[in-house]
């Protein structure tokens, strides 16, 4: 099958138009797909803000120190498996909202 030539793009939002209104399929062979590794690729981050009482920020700082890690990285790894593990609990029952429940 012919595929069509991918257009040039004046900038990212027109390039994005056109993905959204055209099917891929008819530019790209995509049996011919390879996968990419970039190993120096980070996944972006945004600076927040959290209000924590002051006993639990001292009690991660404690626990971060005795995994010799930095606390802010735990409460990352904490929040991602807690995140994780809601999504995984929330596939399996209802679509009803759920209360947060602290351990």
């Amino acid at each position: 099958m012919a595929r069509k030539t991918i257009p040039k793009f004046n900038s990212e939002a027109a390039e994005q138009a056109f993905w959204a209104s055209h099917d891929s399929t008819e530019y790209l062979d995509w049996a011919q797909g390879r996968v990419g590794i970039f190993p120096k690729l980070k996944p972006s981050t945004k600076t927040i803000s959290l209000r924590l009482p002051e006993s639990l920020l001292s009690a991660i700082k404690v626990l971060a120190n005795k995994r010799d890690v930095p606390y802010q990285s735990l409460m990352k790894v904490f929040l991602a498996d807690r995140l994780k593990e809601e999504v995984v609990v929330g596939c399996k029952t209802e679509h009803s909202p759920k209360r947060i429940r602290s351990r």
